[in-house]
């Protein structure tokens, strides 16, 4: 169970989770997120203090943040000496980059993607291809690329039983390394393409 914290009005960190955990009928959530990096580094670094404080209080397991780069959590460790264990961050075929994974497992951060199944759209050609060839759907496709081919924990939208159900199939997909070669570089053909 995760939660968010939209910082825009910093010192109500520890109210902000309350009423979540009250909200939710929990005494603790498994993860609470800071949504997004603060301007100025000595709030954004305090903010931080209150999640740890959050975490040793027992209210949350585990503490993060979302849509921070990596040098963003460099700052956040320097200040507090901890480094947040999960980075939640939009990620998809077309938003692939092996030097930011890269450098999240370097930091010992979880990289979790969010939105995966924007871009480059479910019906583009490899996608499709890939799906036929292994009686999967392209939704299946991107899901199994995110998990078995880069580890990475992804966060699938949706409120519908079935597609709950076909998306968690996907675990059980074994792409080729021709697979993940060619889904790799849909990250490289979308930057060549100008954004409609």
């Amino acid at each position: 169970m995760t939660t968010k914290f939209a910082q825009h009005h910093p010192g109500r960190e520890h109210a902000t989770l309350a009423r979540s955990l009250d909200r939710l009928g929990v005494e603790q959530v498994d993860l609470w997120l800071m949504h997004f990096p603060l301007k100025n580094p000595a709030e954004h670094a305090w903010v931080w203090d209150e999640f740890l404080a959050a975490a040793e209080q027992g209210m949350t397991a585990a503490v993060g943040v979302s849509n921070h780069h990596p040098e963003q959590l460099d700052a956040l460790a320097q200040a507090s000496g901890r480094m947040p264990e999960v980075n939640q961050v939009r990620f998809n075929p077309a938003r692939y980059d092996p030097h930011l994974l890269a450098a999240h497992r370097a930091r010992g951060v979880v990289f979790q993607g969010h939105s995966p199944l924007r871009k480059p759209g479910l019906d583009h050609p490899v996608l499709t291809e890939i799906a036929k060839a292994h009686g999967a759907t392209p939704v299946q496709v991107v899901i199994a690329w995110h998990l078995a081919a880069h580890d990475i924990a992804v966060i699938p939208k949706s409120a519908r039983t079935d597609r709950i159900i076909s998306n968690l199939q996907a675990a059980g997909l074994h792409l080729t390394d021709d697979d993940i070669t060619r889904i790799n570089t849909l990250a490289t053909q979308s930057r060549r393409t100008p954004a409609a």
